[in-house]
């Protein structure tokens, strides 16, 4: 009996750092992360498109041309190791276009850091994006593969910023299949609900040249789908951080892709 009382405790320790979900972590501060944006009453119902491990200097101009053509705001999670001279174009399209950016990572390692530390980092993330684009990045940061820890959530604090998760089963991950995009088109737009977070990957955490080729054709076939089912796009940034994260001065009020257009 203890042994399985024992096994229940490190999974649930394992799956709050772990799962693809709000777990126990989210339980205990649920302003601090956003998994899913509760609908508003009186407006469409909406969907919040999210691109993971840009910017991709090959994929990533193909997906904004995607978005352009079919009048769909996203919000981007930038790694910022993948932001150099050759993607620095890539970033700037991105905010003039309007789409929102977030902070993302390529590494489980941030888990561990210290809070400052981790701050920190995503001070210089921040104002590397803002010397591109002119505009700060909007105080959301999503971790990679979600891994999170508490000392991440009080990093997120000292910085005033709020962890960006997303609904569940609403990603691009096909169980080891080679991504197609008629195939994750088909299942997102069957399964998606209001105030749906999605993400899709427009790069990749190792390899920022990644063959992203299904990104921008899934937005082509899925976005006129969701729209006739009533479906309206909003930048996940829109939505803003929730007042009790900002408590710094590290964490005043940012002018952001979303705020600014």
């Amino acid at each position: 009996m203890l042994a399985i009382l024992a096994l229940v405790i490190a999974g649930a320790a394992v799956l709050s750092h772990t799962a693809p979900a709000p777990f126990l972590f989210e339980a205990f501060r649920p302003s601090k992360s956003l998994w899913r944006v509760p609908p508003r009453a009186g407006t469409p119902p909406t969907i919040y498109l999210t691109f993971d491990d840009g910017p991709n200097p090959e994929w990533t101009p193909a997906l904004l041309d995607a978005l352009d053509r079919e009048g769909a705001p996203a919000t981007f999670f930038l790694i910022d190791e993948h932001i150099t001279p050759e993607t620095a174009p890539v970033v700037r399209r991105i905010a003039q276009e309007g789409h929102a950016i977030g902070l993302h990572s390529g590494t489980r390692r941030l888990m561990m850091m210290q809070p400052a530390a981790l701050a920190a980092r995503l001070s210089l993330a921040a104002d590397r994006i803002s010397s591109i684009t002119g505009q700060a990045p909007c105080r959301l940061f999503r971790p990679h593969a979600g891994w999170r820890s508490a000392s991440m959530y009080q990093g997120l604090e000292l910085a005033g910023y709020q962890l960006a998760g997303w609904s569940w089963g609403m990603w691009d991950w096909s169980w080891w299949q080679t991504p197609d995009a008629g195939r994750t088109a088909r299942r997102l737009t069957r399964k998606a609900s209001p105030g749906d977070i999605i993400v899709i990957h427009d790069g990749h955490h190792e390899n920022p040249r990644a063959d992203r080729r299904y990104t921008p054709e899934t937005i082509r076939l899925m976005v006129p789908a969701l729209k006739a089912k009533g479906f309206s796009f909003e930048r996940l940034c829109d939505m803003g951080v929730a007042p009790s994260a900002r408590r710094t001065p590290m964490s005043e009020e940012c002018h952001s892709p979303c705020d600014d257009q």
